[in-house]
């Protein structure tokens, strides 16, 4: 293991770096170039004949890391740290699992705050509190070419302490004369900086809020807080139950700019908060040293996500880092938001707006690359524990990461995750866009497992325009994205035994299905179960993502639309398609008036939103069309009829819906048709793509847009002249396929796989 020299920092020359002022990269380090048109100006690239305009695009501009095993003076380590990825306590010094919090030191060099060490009270008693003055010899590119070692140096220390016996509880050093505070006394996981250099520090244990001096000495007892204590509070009475899960304290703190007001975070849920995905943002006084009493909601994009970090950027409003529990291709939420507490959504939250995607970070300089996963172009930052998020100026942001060491592996499995620092910049830049509709199919099932918050993320990155959930009900009414009310092939739900009487035999449009519904479940009932992929043996690779993920209510889907933005910086849309209305009208679950209403909650029912609501059948179809004004869509299948024009004896089939007549008696309710490929393109006996029907043109002339479905890479899914192999799972040409049906007219297509879809659309635009 690596281990410099270096000595604890108590001296005022070094210390006296905690006062200073905020600075920042120069622009010539970060190669920055401004010189990029105004937001939203089309322009016209002659070069490709494609309409661009220009979006803030988060880019990297520097990074360096710190080995994982590097170790810092002190005694032995992690005697009892649990031993992963080839590593086994007790370490000869003291390790820096990574940085839970950081600040700027105002000179090009940073103070950067490790947690409590090794996880938990039980395994982290030999471990030291310290602050690290740290040297970033930052990696960059500057005209195609990389500068910098991009290493991590480590200049020094401050450990914290209670010499003055500040708190009123035992401590593991309680006898010694300094007082050396551990992680069994403490688990620090975020900073700020008062106006006077002093240090005010974030707990999790508490959680508590820890007042101390630029050297680390403790000026004031722990400051209790208001609204309960958690499993691992020192003070917690036999019997009383704690209110803060564990972990689940201030990993996010804030100060106003004048530091009088601290904003703690706390990570996760309350215990008695029955919103999972509500956290609460707190306000303190450090004048009158007591809690305001003032406190505002902040709303997770999933129930699992964890409120990372938080820093001011004006009065009231604060840019909050966002991570969800995963890591490495697994990872969905490493997301930066800037929140406006002083305004709020329709159900009371603080608004947020996405500032950048950590697993979407341009780098066309290749800063990084070869480091593991994450590391090209898009760049990522897929760790676990993405803990820190500090604004530098001119629009740049340092993130990085706690690497729970030895646990995270994230960048290369088997290998202890490196501390990295990275710096992004949001620049604007130039991209492509198109009047071809792009709808991610359920999401991105190439890649996840259908249907997942995972999935419909993926295919925001990947620059799908619209995702698309399918929407069922639960038991107690409420709406979650499933392709089938039946969940046997799409969830868990055969493994959990305290369901096994819930399977049975059920008529679905005329249909007889075995299996669970999710009618039968409530909401509470299904967020116990995990998804998996509905067709492993096409899609191998993604049963490796089988059992993480929830089952999304529409509410979570709709809300990480409205969070995000496609690739040519535009509002995400979304596709709902109601699933066997018929049928879940008649067991008391119609699915219409529900649906309206999430859509109103979420806002996306005002004019021009990103909205289509699409089904199979007519008669729900007729009856949205009274009750709404957004675009509603006619879905066509292959053959068949519609089940509620089959219950109700009459005889049209899907194929007299896409006659011209048909077409135009469709235009009366709807404003376009959702039709199958074969119905617009139909193959061949040798399977091969045939001759074009007057299925779009006819569309066209009713008025009606037409979106084909589905479009699939593999070759068991493609025309037998565009496949690559005998491999029915490799895949094969499907921008070829997708070109053949934009050339015939096509408005825009459903796809499994966004990059793909994407890739077919910028190659019909060059040609």
């Amino acid at each position: 293991m690596r281990r410099r020299q270096i000595a604890p920092v108590v001296a005022t020359a070094l210390a006296a770096t905690l006062l200073a002022p905020l600075t920042t990269l120069t622009a010539a380090a970060s190669g920055a170039d401004h010189g990029a048109a105004a937001h939203g100006a089309p322009l016209h690239d002659a070069s490709s004949h494609q309409t661009t305009r220009t979006v803030d695009r988060a880019t990297l501009v520097a990074r360096a890391t710190l080995s994982a095993d590097y170790l810092a003076p002190g005694p032995a380590s992690g005697a009892l740290a649990t031993p992963a990825n080839g590593r086994t306590g007790p370490f000869a010094g003291q390790v820096i699992p990574g940085f839970s919090a950081v600040l700027d030191a105002g000179d090009g060099t940073f103070w950067a705050q490790p947690d409590n060490g090794f996880g938990s009270k039980a395994n982290s008693a030999d471990y030291l509190l310290r602050l690290y003055h740290v040297d970033p010899h930052w990696q960059t590119s500057r005209h195609g070419a990389l500068t910098g070692s991009g290493e991590i140096e480590v200049e020094g220390y401050i450990s914290l302490r209670d010499p003055d016996h500040r708190f009123p509880f035992p401590i593991v050093h309680e006898d010694t004369r300094d007082r050396l505070l551990t992680g069994a006394d403490l688990d620090i996981e975020s900073v700020v900086r008062a106006q006077d250099g002093s240090l005010w520090i974030g707990d999790e244990f508490g959680p508590f809020l820890v007042h101390a001096d630029r050297t680390g000495r403790v000026l004031e007892a722990p400051v209790a807080f208001p609204d309960g204590k958690s499993p691992s509070n020192p003070t917690l009475a036999a019997g009383e139950k704690p209110n803060v899960p564990s972990s689940g304290g201030f990993e996010a703190l804030a100060a106003s700019a004048d530091g009088r007001y601290l904003y703690p975070v706390v990570e996760r849920a309350l215990l008695d908060d029955t919103q999972a995905r509500r956290r609460w943002v707190y306000e303190y006084d450090t004048r009158k040293h007591r809690y305001t009493g003032q406190r505002w909601a902040y709303q997770t994009d999933m129930d699992g996500d964890m409120v990372a970090d938080a820093h001011t950027v004006g009065r009231h409003r604060l840019v909050i880092a966002e991570r969800d529990d995963f890591q490495g291709a697994k990872a969905v939420i490493k997301r930066v938001y800037t929140v406006d507490l002083d305004r709020t959504d329709a159900e009371g939250y603080a608004t947020k707006t996405l500032l950048f995607d950590a697993l979407d970070i341009a780098n066309p300089g290749g800063i990084g690359a070869g480091d593991g996963y994450g590391t090209g172009d898009p760049f990522s930052l897929p760790v676990q524990s993405f803990e820190t998020i500090v604004p530098l100026g001119h629009d740049r942001y340092l993130i990085a990461n706690d690497n729970n060491y030895p646990g995270n592996d994230a960048r290369v499995p088997g290998t202890p995750d490196d501390t990295e620092m990275d710096v992004v910049e949001i620049r604007p830049t130039r991209v492509a866009t198109d009047d071809v509709t792009l709808i991610g199919h359920r999401g991105a099932p190439a890649y996840e497992p259908e249907h997942t918050l995972a999935s419909y993320a993926t295919a925001i990155r990947l620059c799908a325009d619209y995702i698309e959930p399918d929407v069922v009900s639960t038991k107690d009414g409420v709406l979650v994205a499933r392709h089938e009310n039946e969940i046997g092939g799409t969830t868990d739900v055969a493994s959990h035994p305290e369901f096994a009487d819930r399977r049975t035999t059920k008529t679905i449009d005329g249909k007889a299905v075995t299996g669970w519904f999710t009618e039968d479940f409530t909401l509470a009932e299904l967020k116990t179960l995990r998804a998996k992929e509905r067709i492993p043996a096409t899609r191998p690779a993604n049963t490796a993502l089988d059992g993480l993920y929830q089952v999304p209510t529409l509410d979570e889907v709709l809300d990480l639309a409205r969070h995000s933005r496609t690739c040519d910086g535009k509002a995400v849309g979304v596709y709902p398609e109601t699933k066997h209305p018929s049928y879940f009208a008649s067991v008391g679950l119609p699915l219409e008036k529900p649906l309206l209403a999430e859509l109103h909650r979420n806002g996306f029912d005002r004019p021009g939103s990103p909205v289509f609501i699409q089904s199979f059948e007519v008669g729900n179809l007729r009856a949205l069309h009274r009750m709404t004004r957004l675009p509603l869509v006619q879905l066509v299948d292959c053959s068949g009829a519609p089940y509620d024009l089959r219950a109700a004896g009459d005889p049209r089939t899907y194929a007299d819906l896409v006659t011209a007549s048909g077409l135009r008696d469709v235009a009366r309710y709807a404003d376009g048709v959702g039709v199958c490929k074969d119905v617009m393109i139909p193959r061949t006996a040798a399977g091969t793509l045939g001759t074009p029907t007057t299925v779009i043109r006819d569309a066209h002339r009713a008025g009606l847009v037409v979106h084909g479905w589905t479009f699939r890479p593999e070759n068991t899914f493609l025309p037998t002249d565009l496949r690559s192999s005998a491999d029915p799972n490799a895949y094969g040409d499907m921008t070829a396929e997708v070109d053949a049906f934009l050339a015939a007219g096509m408005d825009g297509f459903f796809t499994d796989a966004a990059d793909r879809g994407t890739a077919a659309i910028r190659a019909a635009a060059r040609s």
